[in-house]
């Protein structure tokens, strides 16, 4: 994958997504490494969220991870923490700011399992 197709598909899944709820300041840098090298961040402020494909500098952390990983840690597939322990995630500064990242996570996740649960309940039901 090429980092435009990266970045557009986390913008389109964070922000397919109803995040309401989400309180506080997040600056995530995301330091793409490998196939697809980039850089993008993920911001809450205000109550929403903002992706982009730039370098933020007042950020609280900065994820390095490959394109395939950051993508199945927004989908769910990968958890952050065991990815953090096993090395595919690398963080720099704050720790507890990166923990904070997985409340974004877990409601795409969420509100993805409920999108894709909707139509096959649907089906049954006919």
């Amino acid at each position: 994958m090429t980092f435009q197709e990266i970045f557009q598909e986390v913008r389109d899944l964070i922000y397919a997504n109803d995040l309401s709820g989400l309180e506080g300041h997040l600056a995530v840098q995301i330091n793409i490494q490998g196939e697809g090298e980039g850089i993008l961040y993920i911001e809450l402020l205000e109550g929403k969220v903002y992706v982009e494909p730039y370098e933020y500098y007042d950020r609280d952390c900065i994820f390095i991870v490959s394109g395939d990983d950051f993508l199945k840690i927004c989908k769910g597939e990968l958890d952050s923490v065991k990815a953090f322990t096993t090395g595919k995630l690398k963080v720099q500064g704050s720790i507890d700011k990166a923990l904070q990242f997985q409340k974004i996570a877990n409601k795409v996740q969420k509100n993805s399992a409920k999108k894709t649960e909707a139509p096959s309940k649907a089906t049954k039901k006919k």
